[in-house]
Formats: C-alpha cells, structure tokens, sequence
C-alpha cells in the first residue's frame, strides 16, 4: 500500500478528520442505494418502523423476489455500520429473507425512506473527551410474535464516545420480564469484558 494522505472515504464511510474529533456518515452510500432501489424519489420518513407495528410471516401474502430483498437486507445490514439506529428495524425484517412478502418489502422501503430523511447523521468521537465507560441495554419481553422470544439491545461507550452497539434476538424464551433483562444485562456485561 502507499500513503494517499489522510484518509476521506473507505469502502462506502465518509471520515472527516479535524482538530475537535472524528465523524464517520455514510451519507453517499445512502445516496447510492437509494438510486439503486429507484427510491430517490420517495417520500422522506421520520422512523425507520411504524409504533406498535405486529410484524409476522404473513404467509398468505404475495411473495417477492428474493434477490432484491437480500440486495435491500444486506445494503441496509452495511449501513448500521455508522448508524445504530436503524439496526433493530434491519434485523426484524433480515428474518424474513427465506420468504420475503410484499408487506416485508413495504416495511424494509420504510427504511430506506427514513434513511432519506436522515443522510447525514453517524457517530461523533471528540478528541479529549475522558475515559469513562459507560453501557446501556434494555429488552422487549417477548417482542416476537412469531417464537416469542424477546431482543436485546446494547450500547457500549468510552468517553464519550459510541464504540459498540448490538440488537439481536435472544436464543431462548424468556419466562417473565426480569429473566429478558437479566440475558440482556449478560450480553452486556460480555460485550464490555
């Protein structure tokens, strides 16, 4: 490899570099796969998910291509590399990518216009900040509607600063709220270990 200077652009993240810290977007990936998609044009959401949605199977819906779901998926599954936000709503719909139906690719488009809304926001690391680590997560008790089985949420910080996040659905089913905290509290504790 050769020195090319500081470093802008690296596989689809934007670094801007400057004295008070570092910012990392995506913004001209979402440019691009808004293009791809022909959802330019749409209109811009305000969340990536619709509140109280039930999300199921919807096995009696029409299906749609498979490819092009996976194409979305795995765009939207690249871009939670700078925004965290839209994690739990990427891996509700990566699980219907065996038998994507149209209702799934009405949700997952929500996304991509939400993202439209939102091009330019990513994590922020200020120089000088401190050293504290701090963690936060929480669960949904049974959220599934299809196994029950409840998501985990974490974030990791260190000072100041966004180093890890997760969503992920919990390998068993959990009995009561306490026992959805209490694994959600362990992936945690792990993660920041």
């Amino acid at each position: 490899m050769s020195m090319m200077g500081e470093l802008t652009f690296f596989l689809g993240l934007h670094v801007k570099q400057s004295t008070e810290g570092i910012f990392i977007n995506q913004s001209k990936y979402v440019s691009d796969v808004l293009s791809k998609y022909k959802l330019s044009d749409s209109s811009a959401m305000k969340t990536p998910m619709t509140t109280g949605s039930k999300i199921y199977a919807d096995l009696e819906g029409k299906s749609v291509e498979c490819k092009l779901y996976r194409g979305m998926i795995g765009s939207l599954l690249y871009l939670t590399a700078s925004r965290p936000n839209i994690i739990f709503a990427t891996c509700i719909y990566a699980r219907f990518q065996a038998n994507p139906k149209e209702s799934h690719l009405y949700d997952v488009k929500r996304i991509f216009r939400y993202l439209k809304g939102t091009k330019n926001p990513g994590p922020w690391y200020p120089k000088n900040y401190g050293f504290d680590l701090m963690a936060y997560k929480d669960s949904d008790y049974g959220g599934c509607k299809l196994d029950r089985k409840s998501t985990s949420g974490s974030c990791q910080i260190l000072g100041g600063k966004l180093v890890s996040w997760t969503s992920k659905k919990q390998n068993c089913v959990s009995t009561s709220t306490e026992e959805a905290e209490y694994i959600a509290t362990a992936s945690c504790c792990s993660q920041v270990l």
